[in-house]
């Protein structure tokens, strides 16, 4: 679905790939920035060996590259689990950048614990860990998102007792204006 935000059509730009569980939404108003080195992002030397196996799979250059995430951003990564793609996030923001890392309270053990080690590291200063419904994702005072992601958890939350079309309202609110969805 797209529309306006404020007759802004023209200049805005949502990349939505649902069929591969991705969801990614973005306003226009990027600044003109320099596409940031995804490849070295991604070959950081103090990345874990287990993110390493994950990258096999999961072809992080390629999917930085489809965000179009650069410095100074501020984004939310909906479903953040373990943070796997949280962190690849925080690294691309750099330090000038601000990250949420949302999930659920009801979060798994294990992917608790891994987002709870993973938050102790460098490459997460920028990040906040948020433990929220789905359907009620940020706090009030978060606004002006430059980009939304919604990896691989997406799909799940139409068996879950999540309010979609209030959470597709609220993360929608929560873009700067100019965005279309």
């Amino acid at each position: 679905m797209i529309g306006s935000r404020r007759g802004n059509r023209a200049h805005a730009f949502i990349g939505m790939l649902a069929c591969a569980g991705l969801l990614v939404l973005v306003p226009s108003a990027l600044v003109a920035q320099a596409v940031p080195d995804y490849a070295a992002i991604v070959a950081a030397p103090d990345r874990s060996d287990a993110d390493r196996e994950i990258d096999k799979r999961r072809d992080p250059t390629k999917l930085l590259a489809f965000t179009g995430v650069r410095s100074g951003m501020k984004v939310l990564d909906m479903g953040a689990g373990g943070g796997y793609s949280t962190e690849l996030i925080a690294r691309a923001v750099a330090a000038n950048g601000v990250v949420y890392g949302q999930n659920s309270a009801d979060l798994g053990a294990r992917a608790k614990e891994r987002l709870e080690a993973r938050m102790q590291t460098p490459a997460m200063k920028n990040v906040t860990a948020l433990a929220r419904p789905f359907d009620d994702p940020l706090p009030a005072d978060v606004r002006g998102l430059d980009l939304i992601t919604f990896f691989f958890f997406y799909h799940d939350t139409t068996y879950m007792e999540v309010d979609r079309a209030q959470m597709n309202r609220k993360l929608y609110a929560a873009l700067k204006p100019g965005a279309c969805w």
